[in-house]
């Protein structure tokens, strides 16, 4: 016995020895950063590291300031404001979910997963809403009346037309479509409802199941082979919801023509970039995110239909309407289901984030309650909550201080989890607990409250067991505080302080130009004869542009655009290098499109106004003040670098 706990002595002893030795490769206000919290840092932010002198000097340049203001936090005490440790705790939650799961479990939904993923369901749905909070009266309700939907349906009724039914479906869209969902795959609907319409058989109606969002009954239509996944641009005129009958026309009328010219030949990208009304895709030839199979995105399916349709890249679709206005769509990539190695990493992803988890949480919580030594000692000790609780404590108003016990109710790891420890999470777990008789209520809560702190005993061994979560919850640690102090030190400062920017901003008055500016209205011309035709007009001073867009436009949306502004020629591609002079400027040609520029006044260079200038100088004064205040941290933490480990850290 004596030879074990020497043995053991001396393993322990030569691992802090170990520890003690490891390379310091610089120290901060005499906290050390050793060479592996260096590298791995280094080596998170470097996908190509580098390890020459230059390129070493330069990362450490960066490490040191980052590190100086973390330093400077610390003092501060930045790590113990409340909101942030908060904020560092919810982080934290995050970050642990993955040590915190069945591992095997887990596979198995990954797998289930990638199978579902491979085929695309078409279901219909009834949804009888019911808040997941609500009492055993209203859930009954709920539960009773979709029952009831599902009795007529089975007697024969249409599934469709009970959903639309005033006392039908509680899904708004159910009276445009049915209750007709398309076709979905995995990830693309709640767990608990995607798992009902693939176990579910073609034809069938399935029994009522809850989500969060109450009560459904489903009837799967049709399932077939999965589409792949779709990567598309559209070019796109807008309708609004409320537009007339002459703005759908116009549109429709607009959208056959940009369909006529793209079959002429004219290129994708200009006529995208000139007409789309998407402003999230038209600076970027109209390109979407893709969707399809495995992914959680999801289009219309008048949308869908016509972009899979699609039979090669490059190919362009018939001008189609869907609830926004009117698309024609461009298939620019498609791809088959990616074999399960390549898919694995993604959808383990997902899988930690869907409501999947909790299932995988559920079967890790008995899997440690077997590892640690779980034993439940809490019949008899939960039968004073059963007797004391009362009315009040649905109201937030309940607590327990006549407990005077403080027993054992279960042992983990030999560590007691008691009484009064169940008895504070009762008094802050009251929200959304529904009423109903004592015993019920307890064993529920009992239930969740021994999950909660048998997953937190493990989540405080997590840094001891995993150093790579160490090291990220130091990461997330130090980006928080960093993040509070750069508040607050710099980029807030530059704004509320506006003395000292209007002070920085006169001392740096000649770094805030106009250059050379247009105040024009400039017409957009489709073709040389629009220009012609433009210039005419403008002859006429009792013709303002309106005029001139309703006569040009009148048999074709395309013809003309107008801009109205003051101009910076500089930054205008189409101004830029050119002279004009006051009045209606000669027509020229620029990439593609032919302007006509009536200038009203030429600006020439002069200093910017304060309100003018102010994005730019607050920009500037951030600048300023950061490096100010680092001045101050460098000379106020003193910073030693052990060149001889940095430089050798490519040695291994």
């Amino acid at each position: 016995m004596k030879k074990s706990i020497s043995i053991l002595f001396c393993i322990l002893f030569l691992q802090s020895v170990v520890a003690q030795k490891e390379p310091v490769v610089m120290e901060i206000n005499g906290k050390p950063v050793t060479k592996s919290e260096f590298l791995q840092i280094y080596l998170k932010n470097n996908n190509d590291p580098k390890y020459d002198k230059q390129t070493l000097d330069d990362y450490v340049e960066m490490f040191k300031k980052f590190k100086l203001k973390v330093a400077e936090a610390e003092a501060l005490g930045y790590d113990t404001i409340p909101k942030l440790k908060k904020e560092l705790e919810g982080y934290k939650k995050q970050l642990a979910t993955p040590y915190l799961i069945d591992s095997v479990e887990n596979r198995y939904l990954v797998e289930q997963a990638f199978e579902r993923i491979k085929t695309e369901v078409r279901a219909s749905h009834i949804l009888v809403r019911v808040d997941q909070n609500a009492s055993p009266k209203d859930t009954l309700a709920a539960y009773n009346r979709i029952v009831a939907l599902k009795k007529r349906i089975e007697k024969g009724e249409d599934f469709a037309s009970v959903a639309k039914m005033k006392s039908g479906s509680d899904d708004p869209s159910a009276i445009n479509n049915g209750g007709d969902l398309g076709f979905f795959t995995a990830f693309q609907m709640v767990y608990s409802f995607e798992e009902k319409a693939y176990t579910t058989p073609i034809g069938s109606i399935s029994e009522p199941f809850r989500t969060r969002f109450g009560y459904h009954i489903l009837k799967v239509t049709d399932k077939r082979p999965a589409r792949g996944t779709i990567k598309t641009a559209h070019l796109m005129v807008a309708v609004p919801k409320d537009a007339t009958q002459e703005v759908k026309d116009n549109a429709e009328k607009k959208i056959n023509e940009l369909y006529e010219k793209l079959q002429k030949g004219e290129k994708w990208e200009d006529l995208v970039t000139l007409h789309s009304d998407d402003p999230g895709s038209s600076k970027k030839g109209g390109e979407l995110a893709a969707f399809g199979s495995g992914t959680t995105q999801r289009m219309v399916p008048s949308f869908e239909d016509a972009a899979f349709a699609l039979k090669a890249d490059g190919d362009i679709s018939k001008p189609i309407r869907t609830d926004y206005g009117f698309h024609i769509v461009k298939r620019l990539e498609w791809k088959d289901v990616a074999p399960y190695a390549m898919m694995k990493k993604e959808l383990q992803s997902k899988v930690n984030k869907d409501e999947r988890s909790k299932k995988t949480q559920d079967s890790f919580v008995a899997k440690l309650k077997t590892s640690y030594g779980y034993k439940y000692a809490g019949d008899k000790s939960l039968k004073w909550f059963m007797k004391n609780l009362d009315s009040t404590y649905y109201l937030g108003k309940w607590n327990a201080e006549q407990l005077k016990s403080n027993k054992t109710l279960f042992k983990l790891n030999g560590k007691a989890f008691t009484q009064k420890s169940f008895a504070d999470y009762l008094q802050k777990n009251y929200r959304g607990v529904k009423r109903d008789q004592n015993n019920i209520v307890i064993k529920s809560q009992y239930k969740a409250w021994e999950k909660a702190e048998i997953l937190a005993y493990e989540e405080q061994l997590l840094p001891t067991k995993y150093p790579d979560f160490k090291a990220l919850i130091n990461e997330y640690h130090d980006g928080i505080i960093l993040y509070e102090i750069m508040s607050d030190k710099v980029w807030n400062k530059a704004v509320k302080d506006t003395i000292g920017l209007k002070d920085f901003f006169l001392k740096n008055k000649s770094n805030y130009m106009w250059t050379k500016r247009l105040d024009a209205t400039i017409y957009e011309c489709l073709n040389k004869e629009i220009a012609n035709k433009v210039s005419a007009m403008l002859k006429n001073d009792t013709i303002n542009s309106k005029d001139v867009i309703d006569v040009v436009n009148k048999d074709s949306e395309l013809n003309l655009k107008v801009k109205m502004n003051k101009f910076d020629m500089e930054q205008t591609n189409f101004l830029k290098n050119r002279t004009f002079s006051k009045g209606v400027n000669p027509s020229y040609e620029f990439e593609g499109k032919v302007y006509v520029v009536n200038v009203k006044d030429v600006l020439n260079p002069m200093t910017k106004e304060f309100n003018e200038a102010k994005g730019t100088a607050t920009s500037d004064y951030q600048t300023f003040l950061e490096k100010t205040w680092l001045e101050e941290l460098k000379a106020k933490y003193p910073v030693k670098i052990n060149e001889e480990v940095l430089y050798n850290l490519g040695n291994k």
